[in-house]
């Protein structure tokens, strides 16, 4: 589990063709915003997911990913992500967390949980939630990056 201010070694996540992913590896020297959300979780498609695109647009030292995460067997598939999303290009990387280690990894209490990475792969802030006060949390978190 990780704590913050620690180091963060890996976040292990596969791609939609099940390749696994180091996250932490591939974006090595930038600062990562993920949200672990899920497609059944109507605070993460309807508040979460835009906020995490506005996010991206406004901070482009950061990389915005997310990390659909799997609370049951059934497997998700691309169209099943994209599906929630009114145009056709994802508007950030979107990995997948079969099983939930992820959200294990990282002591989630629920979705959305938001996880800021330094650039030098440190957990700065954990953050559950989508509204307005884990949104104020999230951007003070991104502001005290630089």
């Amino acid at each position: 589990m990780n704590k913050e201010n620690a180091a963060v070694d890996s976040i292990l996540v596969q791609d939609f063709n099940g390749n696994p992913i180091d996250l932490i590896k591939e974006y090595q020297g930038k600062a990562i915003l993920a949200i672990i959300y899920n497609n059944q979780c109507l605070g993460c498609t309807g508040r979460a997911i835009p906020l995490a695109y506005q996010l991206q647009k406004e901070n482009e030292e950061v990389q915005v990913v997310g990390i659909h995460t799997s609370f049951n067997t059934t497997p998700v598939t691309e169209s099943d992500i994209k599906s929630i999303f009114t145009i056709e290009e994802l508007p950030f990387p979107i990995f997948l967390d079969e099983g939930h280690m992820v959200y294990d990894q990282f002591d989630s209490a629920g979705t959305p949980q938001w996880i800021l990475i330094t650039k030098e792969g440190v957990l700065s802030r954990s953050i559950f939630g989508s509204q307005e006060g884990a949104q104020n949390r999230l951007f003070y978190a991104l502001q005290q990056l630089d």
